[in-house]
């Protein structure tokens, strides 16, 4: 094999630009790391940019090679490109999510040879496919600045998103190379049944060869190759399984495929994994067995972990999923308008036990049914599912993300709903038929949100059947506590937006631009409204805040409150509802959104309150008419005994003792512990409780504000901060003279704390660390409450 990979040359199609280009890699970053554009993220910078997608470019490079038989190879080549070799071309490529094998044995020669990939543009292409359509078939224009991205198999996010610039990068994403044109194993689809004692690994090899033969856990078979194909079964008994995160060991075994010399690995976890959605009283059921175990699902939305391909490094999208699992996250849903994640991506989910609910890459938009465009889609499936099947963290193949809601978005769908309906169908089912085709009973699912196969209901406001995506708190601007008026079966989208944190507002903006009516501000805001939403809500729940940022501030505080108050709701509802995954878990470059995570990998609050209410034993407070119900919620695998107290906090933080209870919780359902009565509170008084194990270990612990946070007459909680040096970072220890909440507090350096967003009483300080991303001097600490940030001075 002779990798490709390393400097090329790139030049635009008018001469005026020619710079060095690192493949893999992508043209912008090339151009922004040759010093002759600006930083795209900062300032405004991105619309003075777009011209970038519109040129045609080129990037060469030479390199020898010994002149025999050899097939060239690429993966993520995005999008529309014209590859030749010592002129000739061999390649026109126009599908970003497949994997590319061309033989060149006839244009390779011994000695120097010249490769030539030439990036066509985007836009252009796209426009003359729509036009030639029979039909129009719309885009999203409110989050697409960039028209038509549905034209093409590219990333959708790429021609803009309601949190994602606007560029339609090209370039590379995955390998390059030239690989000796010889027997070899295609691919390996690997299915698995289970029974108690026993696994059987049945695997469907495509090779080019006589014999192959399979080995795991110590267990060999032999198969012969006819027709390109082989098959073979291994039993494996008393099989280590493989289990998702917080529910047991994450097992992986090799599965070594051996043909003569040809030898391939996959890393496999032996698991049986269902999803369950079945017709019930309700409706329709949608949750996930493992290994006969019912698992409720807790995590977040993945988006590309950059928007700029060339900027994605593997250990920082591993220290993305890392902090997922941190979190208490067992699933990612990888959505539909991105990109299908590298190998190692899911190599990552696999070692960490993050189940992926894999969207195929259709997203908001109608899409064309062309014989021409349903070709290639059946081509790109039938790639991808060969590619990333084996992995043990794959849990779900879902059709697409919200093109049957799209449906009602657009004029020419709702003056003609059968012929785009019938037209979506006649797409639905490629995807479906393709991957039924290469993979045996996958777990599939048509679309998200969707009441079941075969219903084209409304599963945005519908709570009775399948998955839900619930915005109607965000978009709709509905309180909070409207969260609490349905009860999914599982919602895979609901979000609050917030700002980033200051540390990532200084990398794009200048102290001049701290204003969210500012032109910068508004530039790194998306979603039309957004600003005046998060601004809107603040009124609704808080006294406004002191200066900018504190606004900041306050912004993570209201979306923790708002992501906090439907999980711990609809967690409080199992079995009924079994997974909650929030919108969104990561951003692609420095905006304000719905993530949990920062640009860069930083937690903001919502992803410490995360960690909260994700967390494996957890007792909510749910409002019925008695009062407030207190409710214990277990997902580990055996039961456990809960000792719950509840106290009233008066803003002093003084308290006075409500109730307390012990109860068995069952890794089954929610158990109601508590039911506080509706005048067991005092005005000026807000629900504490804690929850202990049989031994007494404190597990956890929670406040509930009855009324809106403005209408209580916060005290000054008289912070006070200790800095002392610790092993890998700083140890910081609170202490607090009144109630104080919301507790944050910020370093002026990169880094992370252990914990955030806190609640403090008197005589009860809180001691966490901060460990900062690299060495150096003592960071400068600055602390935030909501007393501060409403009642105090900028």
């Amino acid at each position: 094999m002779q990798d490709l990979g390393g400097v090329w040359t790139l030049s635009d199609e008018s001469g005026q630009y020619r710079v060095a280009m690192r493949l893999p890699g992508d043209g912008i970053s090339a151009l922004h790391q040759a010093g002759v554009i600006p930083d795209p993220y900062h300032g405004r910078n991105e619309y003075g940019l777009r011209w970038i997608c519109e040129r045609e470019w080129t990037v060469t490079r030479d390199f020898s090679h010994d002149g025999g038989a050899a097939e060239l190879c690429l993966e993520g080549l995005d999008t529309l490109a014209t590859v030749t070799l010592n002129g000739a071309e061999v390649l026109r490529a126009a599908n970003a999510h497949r994997r590319w094998r061309v033989d060149v044995s006839g244009v390779l020669k011994a000695g120097r040879n010249e490769i030539a990939l030439t990036f066509h543009a985007a836009p252009q292409a796209a426009a003359a496919t729509q036009a030639g359509l029979p039909f129009p078939v719309p885009y999203h224009q409110p989050n697409c600045p960039i028209p038509n991205g549905n034209m093409l198999r590219k990333p959708q996010c790429d021609f803009g998103w309601d949190w994602n610039i606007a560029l339609a990068p090209f370039g590379v994403w995955g390998g390059i190379r030239l690989e000796p044109k010889a027997a070899r194993i295609r691919d390996v689809i690997v299915t698995q049944s289970h029974v108690p004692g026993l696994a059987r690994v049945s695997l469907l090899l495509h090779a080019e060869g006589e014999e192959i033969s399979a080995n795991i856990c110590g267990i060999t078979k032999y198969a012969k190759i006819v027709a390109g194909v082989a098959r073979l079964e291994l039993a494996i008994p008393n099989p280590e399984l493989w289990w998702p995160a917080g529910q047991g060991a994450q097992v992986l075994h090799d599965l070594t495929l051996t043909m003569g010399e040809v030898t391939e690995t996959r890393r496999i976890g032996l698991r049986d994994l269902k999803l369950i959605s079945q017709p019930d009283a309700a409706g329709r059921s949608f949750g996930f067995r493992v290994n006969g175990r019912d698992v409720f699902a807790k995590g977040a939305n993945w988006i590309p972990a950059d928007a700029l391909h060339g900027r994605i490094s593997r250990d920082a999208t591993r220290d993305l999923l890392q902090s997922a699992v941190d979190a208490h996250m067992n699933m990612i849903r990888v959505w539909g308008g991105g990109r299908y994640e590298p190998d190692w991506f899911y190599d990552l989910c696999d070692e960490m036990g993050l189940m992926v609910w894999q969207d195929f890459m259709f997203a908001c938009h109608l899409y064309p049914s062309t014989p021409e465009f349903l070709a290639e889609v059946d081509a790109e499936v039938r790639d991808v599912v060969a590619r990333l099947n084996h992995h043990a963290c794959l849990a779900l193949w879902c059709g697409d993300n919200e093109l049957i809601g799209a449906l009602g978005w657009f004029e020419e769908s709702r003056r003609d709903r059968d012929r785009y309906l019938v037209s979506y169908d006649r797409l639905n089912r490629t995807i479906e038929a393709a991957l039924h085709a290469t993979l045996p009973a996958p777990n599939w699912w048509p679309s998200s949100p969707s009441p079941g196969p075969m219903a084209f209901g409304d599963a945005w406001h519908d709570d009775s059947s399948g998955d839900m995506h619930f915005w109607s708190v965000w978009h709709e601007g509905r309180d909070f506590d409207h969260y609490r008026d349905v009860s999914p079966r599982f919602c895979s989208e609901f979000g609050f937006q917030s700002y980033p944190s200051l540390e990532v507002i200084r990398r794009f903006a200048a102290p001049d631009d701290f204003n969210i009516a500012s032109p910068v501000m508004e530039s790194h805001q998306k979603n039309t409204g957004g600003n005046a939403r998060i601004a809107e809500t603040m009124f609704r729940y808080f006294r406004f805040p002191v200066g900018f940022a504190n606004f900041v501030y306050l912004s993570q505080v209201q979306q923790g409150l708002a992501i906090k108050t439907a999980v711990t709701h609809w967690r409080s509802l199992k079995p009924h509802c079994m997974g909650t995954l929030y919108w969104q878990l990561n951003d692609t470059w420095p905006v304000c959104s719905w993530s949990s995570l920062d640009h860069g990998g930083g937690w903001k609050l919502l992803h410490h309150m995360a960690r909260a209410f994700y967390a494996p034993v957890l007792v909510s407070v749910v409002p019925v008419a008695e009062g407030l119900e207190l409710r214990a919620v277990n997902d580990r695998p055996e039961a456990v005994d809960l000792t719950v107290a509840a106290v009233a906090v008066a803003m002093d933080g003084r308290t006075r003792p409500l109730s307390q209870a012990t109860v068995t919780v069952g890794p089954d359902a929610a158990v109601p512990v508590l039911t506080i009565a509706a005048d067991a509170l005092a005005p000026q008084e807000m629900l504490a409780h804690v929850w202990l194990d049989g031994q007494g270990t404190r597990l956890g612990g929670d406040l509930h504000a009855p009324r809106p946070y403005k209408s209580y007459d916060l005290q000054s909680p008289g912070l006070a901060l200790t800095v002392a040096e610790a092993p890998n970072g700083w140890s910081l220890t609170i202490s607090a003279t009144a109630l104080a909440l919301f507790v944050a507090v910020e370093a002026d350096r990169p880094g992370r704390f252990s914990a955030n967003a806190m609640t403090l009483f008197p005589g009860h300080a809180a001691t966490l660390t901060f460990t900062p991303e690299t060495p150096g001097p003592a960071p400068q600490f600055t602390l935030r409450d909501l007393y501060s940030a409403t009642c105090g001075t900028a």
